[in-house]
């Protein structure tokens, strides 16, 4: 089945996961170039309709989740790097992450992993500013959900080791590399899997009904699964825990990497944040996200659909993606969007929408169902560490040109193709 009426057809271009692309972004922008704001192409026998139009995207947003799924489209890209048994047969999902009094538990955990942070750089160094985030972020959510003694000593650093082979942002990140872990039966994933049941059943056997009261995300996950027999218990306690890091982290890593760069690249905005402007903290964290944005927001069609892109309405069948590419829109939708100004926020929006055709056009966390659901903790989050972190050290960067992204990246929150150190000395 197709889509009706034809949409002009990119037979030129393919996605990084089956065809070599230099630079997957520039790609779509070049096939939307030629073909206009709205276009079909096939890629690696899976059909997609890309639109950027106003309306396009704005119908994009508006499909029901029903008939055209984000969590469906999200399963697919990820199991192409995680194994399929990490899918199978959870009890206690990501989704179920936020509830207020669970934010509330994280960021306490967020302090602590600062503080650890703050002793491990100790007075003076030198540190990449996305290892120091991605180990940041790995430190909290594992105290947060992986049970005692999870994020300090022998046992982090091993969780450490796992999960950055675990890491499933690299099907988006690295999407050039997944013929070679599907080619491998997903060997070191595996590995992986099997060390994170390690590590997180010895700490099931610390439990013993004391890890900071009943509610804890642990004490649920653990009791999720106290039915289950002997031998299914600490594999889908592991399992449990594992899609939950997996899930929350790696883009929060990465935004905090990014805004910390953004920061450092204009003091008088760091010098506000250490004197306690946590408001410009805030905007400056949308404005980083905002930019490093590399999302392809897909949806995976289930039931026939109607997407009205302004001039014309297409009908597309049960398996085709329907998609937008948030950098191509964050940055040209309307003058000066490709600078760095964390002014155009206001609280959560952007001040001024007068030059947009549409709203929906620019974001930093999505719209509408699209919307991250952890977005208020995600900002809590990162407006804490960056005040922590640039009110504990005076903090030089060492990059000499404005870091780049991955060019294959498609998807989520840009990781830089090279490192960017930081030369810090403690205030």
């Amino acid at each position: 089945m197709t889509v009706s009426p034809s949409p002009p057809f990119a037979a030129d271009t393919g996605l990084p996961w089956d065809v070599a692309v230099d630079d997957a972004v520039g790609a779509i922008a070049s096939a939307r170039h030629r073909y206009g704001d709205t276009f079909a192409l096939r890629s690696g026998g899976d059909n997609y309709l890309f639109t950027f139009s106003p309306t396009g995207v704005e119908s994009f947003y508006a499909l029901p989740e029903e008939r055209a799924s984000k969590g469906v489209a999200d399963y697919l890209m990820l199991r192409r790097k995680l194994p399929e048994e990490l899918f199978d047969g959870r009890r206690v999902l990501p989704g179920t992450l936020f509830r207020r009094d669970d934010v509330a538990a994280y960021l306490q955990n967020l302090k602590l992993a600062l503080e650890r942070t703050v002793t491990e750089l100790g007075p003076a160094g030198s540190v990449d500013a996305f290892d120091l985030t991605r180990r940041l972020s790995h430190r909290m959510g594992l105290a947060s959900w992986a049970g005692p003694g999870c994020a300090v000593g022998d046992k982090f650093d091993r969780l450490v080791t796992a999960f950055d082979i675990l890491d499933g942002s690299d099907a988006f990140v690295h999407p050039d590399t997944m013929a070679e872990v599907e080619a491998s039966g997903k060997r070191a994933e595996r590995a992986a899997l099997d060390e994170v049941v390690e590590i997180v059943g010895a700490s099931v056997d610390r439990w013993k009904g004391d890890t900071g009261g009943p509610d804890s995300l642990f004490c649920r996950i653990v009791t999720a699964w106290t039915d289950a027999p002997a031998e299914e218990q600490l594999r889908g306690i592991a399992f449990d825990i594992a899609l939950i890091h997996i899930a929350s982290m790696s883009n929060l890593a990465a935004a905090v990497g990014w805004t910390m760069v953004d920061i450092l690249e204009h003091p008088a905005a760091a010098q506000r944040i250490v004197a306690g402007d946590a408001d410009l903290a805030r905007r400056c964290a949308l404005e980083s996200t905002r930019l490093a944005q590399r999302s392809i927001m897909s949806r995976t069609v289930l039931k026939p659909v109607h997407l009205d892109t302004g001039d014309a309405v297409y009908d597309v069948p049960p398996g085709w993606t329907v998609a937008t590419l948030l950098p191509l829109l964050n940055t040209t939708a309307a003058p000066d969007l490709d600078s760095w100004d964390p002014d155009r926020w206001t609280g959560h929006r952007l001040a001024d929408v007068s030059a947009l055709a549409s709203p929906a056009l620019v974001t930093a966390f999505g719209h509408g169902r699209h919307s991250c659901p952890a977005q208020p903790f995600s900002l809590a989050a990162m407006t804490t560490a960056v005040t922590h972190l640039l009110s504990s050290y005076e903090m030089t960067p060492g990059w000499s040109a404005y870091p780049r992204p991955v060019p294959a990246q498609i998807g989520g929150v840009a990781r830089a193709e090279g490192r960017c150190p930081i030369s810090y000395q403690a205030r």
